[in-house]
């Protein structure tokens, strides 16, 4: 279920993403399709939100996103550098001008001494540039989803704001 908040986050980024005519993915790891969930939560989302990729095993990171192997292996699949190449992989996979992207643990077991449970690496952007977020706290499993969900969707926007051309006093 969709909270309020996101539903707001969610109605705004359909508005610019409308406006503008462009199309958004998810790729998601952790989020296990929550991000996908918000961005249809919006009445006409079919105009804009083209699908996602739920990517929970290594094996879809690199087989259908092109996340590469060998980060896996040298950095794991929760770190900055995966959250980018899921972002990338899902623009070009999908075919959108933008994706959002998961991938973390989420507890309540997985973590380690270097990557805690509650590390969720989110990103988003396009092919070209993307921004990142690491979201470190633990509060349980559900809560610790629907803050990453949250913080995914308010990233996004931020994002769009910001590729709005500024208007001139």
């Amino acid at each position: 279920m969709v909270d309020f908040e996101s539903k707001i986050i969610s109605r705004d980024i359909s508005q610019l993403l409308y406006e503008k005519e462009k199309t958004v993915s998810t790729a998601e790891s952790c989020t296990g399709g929550r991000i996908a969930e918000s961005m249809m939560s919006v009445p006409g989302a079919s105009k804009y939100f083209k699908g996602g990729i739920i990517c929970y095993v290594d094996e879809v990171k690199t087989n259908l996103l092109g996340v590469s192997q060998e980060l896996l292996d040298e950095k794991t699949a929760v770190c900055e550098d995966v959250a980018i190449q899921l972002v990338k992989g899902a623009c070009r996979t999908l075919n959108t001008t933008y994706a959002v992207a998961a991938t973390g643990v989420a507890g309540p077991t997985g973590g380690s001494k270097e990557i805690p449970v509650g590390t969720i690496w989110l990103a988003c952007g396009t092919a070209d540039k993307v921004v990142t977020l690491k979201v470190e706290e633990d509060h349980g499993r559900d809560i610790n989803l629907a803050i990453a969900t949250n913080k995914a969707m308010q990233l996004f926007l931020d994002f769009l704001k910001a590729e709005e051309p500024q208007e001139q006093v």
